[in-house]
C-alpha cells in the first residue's frame, strides 16, 4: 500500500473500515476482533493502534458488551496524514542516496528533483486524501 511499516498500514486498513461503517448518528461500534477478522489482521495490532488512535483523538472507544470503537470526527475530517502520523516518524529531511558529498553539500545528485517530486506528491496525497474515500465502498457485512 505505501512505503510506511505495517503498523501505520493496519491503522489505516483498521481507520478506513471505521469510516465505511460510519453514520452521523451514530454508526456500527468495532471492536478489534471484528477489524481484525474483516482486514485479516492480527487482534493484537488492530488493539494497538486503535489504542494509538484514541489516545490522538481520531477514535472513541467504549469497553464491554456492546462497546467498540468509532471514528470520533466524520471521515471527511480525518486525513490519511493524520493516522499515519502517531506511528511513523515522518522526516522531512531528505538523505542523498549517493552520499553526503553530493545534495546539500555539493550539486544535486542525479536524481534530487525526482526524489522531491516523489515525495511532495507522497505528502500532498496523504495530507488531501481523507476517510470520507473509503465510504464510497459499501462495507462488508458483519455479524
Amino acid at each position: 500500500m505505501t512505503h510506511y511499516g505495517k503498523v501505520a498500514q493496519a491503522a489505516v486498513s483498521a481507520a478506513s473500515l471505521l469510516a465505511e461503517h460510519y453514520k452521523e448518528e451514530g454508526g456500527r461500534r468495532l471492536n478489534s476482533r471484528e477489524i481484525a477478522e474483516n482486514r485479516k489482521l492480527s487482534q493484537a495490532i488492530v488493539a494497538k493502534v486503535l489504542t494509538t488512535l484514541s489516545q490522538t483523538g481520531l477514535v472513541n472507544g467504549a469497553p464491554g458488551p456492546g462497546g467498540g470503537y468509532w471514528l470520533a470526527r466524520p471521515p471527511k475530517e480525518i486525513t490519511l496524514n493524520d493516522i499515519i502520523t502517531p506511528f511513523e516518524r515522518l522526516d522531512t529531511t531528505l538523505m542523498c542516496p549517493f552520499g553526503e558529498d553530493w545534495c546539500g553539500t555539493g550539486p544535486h545528485c542525479p536524481l534530487h528533483n525526482q526524489f522531491v517530486q516523489f515525495r511532495q506528491q507522497m505528502s500532498d496525497f496523504l495530507q488531501q486524501t481523507t476517510l470520507a474515500q473509503f465510504q464510497k465502498t459499501p462495507g462488508p457485512v458483519l455479524n
